[in-house]
């Protein structure tokens, strides 16, 4: 599932549409390789009904390890527009928040070795407001998202400015 364009405001522009670092689906396609070697071996090794059950178990395993994993990485958008952060995940229950850029107070980043050879890390963004903090895991090229949500918000206060200087007297 696509992010759907139709809740952005008629004069919002997307300025990066992310989902989760690629890392994040290594584990389901290692799942992937075992399961569905498993299931191969057991066909060759047993044959008949022990097949059928073997075939069936490894199903309901490639759902639960692989393919579910996969869905909520797919469905995991993370978009930064002109005007705010939009954060939506979820399969079958979806979940959203938005974050106007003017109520962002701080945006802070990190990476271990291993997120920064990989091109990956966590971002955290606090805002005013009762829920304070939001926190961005596995984020692709973090350090350069942190540049441009910087530039987002600076420009975002810069704008009632060069409103104002616009209005005649």
């Amino acid at each position: 599932m696509g992010f759907p364009d139709s809740i952005l405001t008629s004069d919002e522009e997307v300025v990066l549409h992310l989902r989760p670092h690629w890392r994040r689906l290594v584990a389901p396609i290692g799942w992937l390789v075992l399961v569905v070697a498993a299931v191969i071996a057991g066909v060759v090794l047993w044959g008949g009904t022990g097949a059928l059950v073997l075939a069936v178990i490894g199903v309901g395993l490639l759902a639960w390890l692989t393919l579910w994993p996969w869905l909520e990485w797919r469905t995991t958008h993370y978009v930064f527009t002109s005007e705010r952060v939009l954060l939506r995940e979820g399969v079958l229950a979806r979940h959203g928040r938005d974050i106007p850029l003017a109520r962002i107070n701080d945006v802070a980043f990190s990476h271990s070795l291993l997120e920064r050879m990989l091109g990956s890390g966590t971002m955290t963004i606090e805002s005013a407001g009762e829920r304070g903090q939001v926190i961005l895991s596995d984020l692709p090229r973090v350090e350069h998202t942190q540049s441009v949500l910087y530039e987002l918000v600076e420009a975002d206060r810069l704008r009632p400015a060069a409103v104002e200087e616009e209005k005649p007297s």
